[in-house]
């Protein structure tokens, strides 16, 4: 018998207040509310509940035959409690079934491993602790946020306790060999790898509606004729994807809820494949050889690497900012601090601010609420700016004038960074004006050097208008 294991990613990001226009230093509530109230009951509507009743009947007409997992991370937990508990209503009967395994993850759906060890096995901890409280359930597998793996994470994950950790079978990596197989982790071998196939996912996760797709309309006959091509050898396949694939991503219209209602039956009668779940694959399979991962790799984009994240500036500008104040924050009581803390790390707020534009473009912008990247960029910025004002008031005894604390906040975004070429098409209301641009910069150099040059001079001829003219400029920053 070879095996089917079924993964999904439950996640929804809390979206953040447009802060560009707030009273930084003093107006600390983030989160729009309303929008994450409705987005959330919007897909439990239409995803979560749906699809939780049907994976439920199938576990009722199979069994113990039927097996699939989750992992679901802390922020979507957090939303499920307040605007949606009957969602956890519904796992937790899947659960109890005994035919699910949850797995761990980060609390935030961070980045956090990539940067802070210290920070990433707290999250995890305390996303286990979570799980295992709502559930009954101790996570033994792991799941890095979006599938983000190399052999240092894989380390870590071992380092606490997990058997088996999921992530990309990216060609760049695998080369020759297959995905189909469980491999495990080139430093420490007792970590089992298992690989997604990307192919047989996507497949279902994002061409299932595609009309334009050479192999539309999916069926269940057509799938499991797929699996029975691969070679007999192989042992496995991982299919990987969102749990939003199901009437969110794909709607109820493209028959995606009947596609997966009839697929046991066809693989069951069809084929020699059975159903298990991540845990089940590392006690039952031998990895068959070790997989080298010396650089990140995840399951976003063609390049299944950290560009979606981490691939320009803006990106890395907001992601350095944000782990400068890692240090401090470990000597931080404050929860609402601490909740902040965690909320900011979601990779999300770093995904929206991808410039990524070519094959990829159309899902970023889907799974995008702002108009451009940079507003993506300013409005994150102004947010962790007035977080590190907090930050600074608990962790620094003198307090310094408001004055001074909204001057340290424009210097941390810094416009002229991320002007450049083709930014007039993005957002036109900071480059629409150049000779503007110029005046400004010019005067703050004036300001500086209090030397103002002959053109300013020529404008407003006054010496002590000048001056005060340069003062309201600089009240007005």
């Amino acid at each position: 018998m070879r095996t089917i294991c079924f993964y999904f990613q439950v996640h929804q990001p809390f979206r953040l207040r447009r802060y560009r226009f707030f009273d930084i230093g003093n107006d600390h509530h983030y989160y729009d509310d309303f929008a994450n109230r409705t987005i959330m009951r919007k897909v439990a509507d239409k995803c979560y509940l749906p699809t939780n009743q049907l994976m439920y009947d199938l576990i009722q007409e199979y069994g113990n035959r039927f097996r699939i997992s989750y992992s679901i991370s802390g922020t979507a937990l957090d939303q499920f409690e307040m605007y949606a508990p009957e969602v956890i209503e519904s796992f937790k009967r899947l659960v109890s079934t005994g035919c699910v395994e949850i797995l761990a993850e980060t609390y935030s759906h961070s980045l956090s491993a990539l940067r802070n060890k210290e920070e990433f096995v707290n999250q995890v901890t305390l996303h286990s602790k979570k799980i295992e409280r709502l559930f009954g359930v101790r996570p033994t597998s792991f799941r890095n946020t979006e599938l983000i793996y190399s052999d240092e994470i894989g380390v870590m994950a071992a380092e606490m306790g997990f058997k088996a950790i999921l992530t990309e079978g990216a060609k760049h990596v695998l080369g020759w060999k297959s995905p189909n197989f469980l491999y495990c982790n080139a430093i420490n071998p007792k970590l089992k790898v298992l690989l997604k196939n990307f192919r047989m996912s996507d497949d279902i996760a994002f061409r299932f509606s595609n009309k334009g797709w050479s192999d539309w309309p999916l069926t269940t006959e057509k799938y499991v004729n797929w699996l029975n091509e691969i070679d007999p050898k192989q042992e496995m396949v991982n299919l990987f994807m969102d749990y939003e694939t199901f009437g969110e991503h794909q709607w109820e219209e493209t028959g995606i809820f009947e596609f997966m209602r009839h697929l046991p039956r066809q693989v069951f009668s069809n084929s020699n494949f059975e159903f298990m779940t991540p845990s089940e694959v590392a006690d039952r399979f031998d990895p068959v050889s070790a997989i080298h991962v010396p650089y990140p790799i995840s399951w976003a984009d063609e390049e299944r690497d950290l560009t979606a994240w981490l691939g320009n500036e803006l990106q890395d500008d907001a992601f350095d900012n944000l782990y400068n104040m890692a240090d401090r924050m470990r000597l931080v009581d404050d929860p609402d601090l601490l909740r902040d803390w965690r909320y900011l790390q979601t990779s999300d707020h770093f995904y929206y601010q991808c410039t990524k534009w070519f094959s990829d473009g159309d899902v970023h912008k889907y799974f995008n609420p702002y108009d451009t990247p940079y507003e993506a960029f300013i409005n994150y910025m102004n947010i962790l700016s007035d977080f590190e004002i907090r930050l600074n008031r608990i962790s620094e005894p003198a307090v310094v004038s408001p004055f001074v604390e909204r001057k340290k906040v424009v210097s941390i975004f810094k416009p002229s960074t991320i002007i450049r070429p083709g930014a007039e098409l993005l957002m036109p209301e900071m480059v629409k004006d150049p000779k503007k641009t110029v005046k400004k910069k010019t005067v703050k150099k004036a300001t500086v050097t209090k030397k103002p040059k002959a053109k300013v001079k020529s404008e407003v001829k006054p010496k002590t208008a000048t001056k005060a003219k340069t003062k309201k400029t600089v009240s007005k920053k």
